[in-house]
């Protein structure tokens, strides 16, 4: 299974959504949105996107960490 998460700095939604995947032992790749190339494949693959985290499983765009937790049958 490979994820991604977009994150940034002091966001604590995207603290959430890691410390979820640190919980599951899933290893994800961690896109800091600091970086203006992690910004411009953000908004590439997600043009309508506004807030982070933004999360994918296998390439499918999963959401925000709500929507992780929903994936992961937690509500």
């Amino acid at each position: 299974m490979r994820i991604e998460i977009f994150t940034g700095p002091g966001c604590s939604h995207c603290q959430a959504a890691k410390a979820l995947l640190d919980a599951r032992c899933l290893a994800y790749e961690e896109h800091d949105m600091t970086d203006p190339e992690v910004r411009a494949d953000y908004a590439a693959r997600l043009p309508r996107a506004k807030s982070i985290p933004q999360i994918f499983i296998d390439g499918t765009h999963i959401g925000g960490a709500e929507d992780l937790r929903h994936h992961f049958g937690q509500r």
